[in-house]
């Protein structure tokens, strides 16, 4: 299948992203003895609309980081959904090139959604009984191995002595970063994404190679990458390969323009796939003024790019709630939209 090297690259991208991100959030707490979790938990108000804020930015990014937070147990039920509403994927770039002021009308209005159903969303779920994903183990300090993170004497100590893992971990890193800059993975030319991927390797590498071995065989290796890195990748992996398959075979393009009656419906069931292709197909046709504006909302609110892939290699349960409060909430807006001729 010709796609499948496509697909391969794209997942690995997912992978090490999601990578670098959770054990820069971990890196950061205890580098900070814990203080960096009080700080983003704060309020939920504040976490509602830092969430909302991230999932608003264009791409993937700032879903991928709302996950890393929530499955560190520093975002609440509510602020994951708000996050989610937010976010509108890739497509978030093709929208702005194609009508880039009803896009960002559309992003304004996401972003405040987010914050106001991330709300209605934590008072459901404690209605409900629903409880959240717990702080992970990730997270814990150890007291007895506290250390100079920065001590140049022990950086170069453990540089010499290297472990396996560590040289193993360094090497991935170092392969990331490469393929990064020169284009052989992730982004075609050079913006922000790339340019952001490209620092956040940066910053991994400096990781892997000045943190103690303890740090390093706990906290990265033996968690972080054996516990959660093959998970992302395989969810990646095969989400993208299922819709590839499905947009080339299963005619899906033709089927939504052949039943218009039902495209709000489709929109927001698309939605529930978890990866940004699909949802291009109703970008599209409003830029062509097929769809009005309310399709457009309630896709862009249900879908979430890959946004999702990491939390439903981590907990299926709550990334399948999420998407349920998510597709309910859109329906509702969507049908009052259309309702009112927008």
């Amino acid at each position: 299948m010709a796609e499948v090297p496509h697909i391969l690259s794209h997942a690995l991208m997912i992978t090490i992203f999601v990578f670098v991100m959770m054990m820069l959030v971990d890196y950061l707490n205890v580098l900070t003895k814990g203080r960096m979790s009080e700080a983003i938990k704060g309020g939920r108000w504040r976490q509602y609309v830092g969430a909302s804020f991230l999932g608003a930015t264009p791409g993937c990014l700032g879903a991928f980081l709302n996950v890393s937070f929530y499955i560190h147990g520093l975002l609440t039920f509510g602020a994951m959904v708000g996050g989610m509403i937010a976010t509108s994927g890739d497509e978030a770039f093709v929208m702005l090139a194609l009508f880039p002021g009803k896009a960002l009308l559309l992003f304004a209005l996401l972003f405040i959604m987010g914050i106001g159903f991330a709300w209605i969303a934590d008072k459901i779920a404690g209605l409900l009984h629903i409880v959240p994903c717990q702080e992970c183990d990730l997270l814990e300090i150890h007291p007895e191995y506290e250390y100079r993170y920065l001590a140049s004497g022990a950086i170069v100590r453990d540089l010499i002595h290297i472990s396996w893992y560590r040289a193993l971990l360094l090497g991935i890193a170092i392969a990331s970063l490469i393929a990064i800059i020169t284009g052989a993975m992730g982004p075609s030319s050079w913006g922000w994404e790339r340019a952001t991927f490209t620092s956040l390797l940066f910053v991994a590498v400096f990781i892997v190679g000045t943190v103690p071995d303890h740090y390093l065989r706990e906290h990265i290796w033996s968690h972080i990458f054996k516990e959660h890195l093959w998970r992302v990748f395989l969810w990646s992996f095969f989400a993208i390969l299922f819709v590839e398959v499905g947009l080339k075979y299963w005619n899906l393009e033709v089927f939504v323009k052949e039943h218009m009656v039902w495209v709000l419906l489709i929109g927001a069931l698309l939605g529930i796939i978890p990866e940004s292709g699909p949802h291009l197909i109703f970008v599209m046709m409003f830029a062509q003024g097929v769809i009005p504006f309310s399709v457009l909302l309630v896709s862009s609110f249900v879908q979430d790019g890959h946004g999702m892939l990491p939390l439903f290699s981590y907990t299926i349960k709550d990334s399948l709630l999420i998407k349920a409060f998510n597709l309910v909430f859109g329906l509702s807006v969507g049908a009052f939209m259309l309702i009112l001729g927008l």
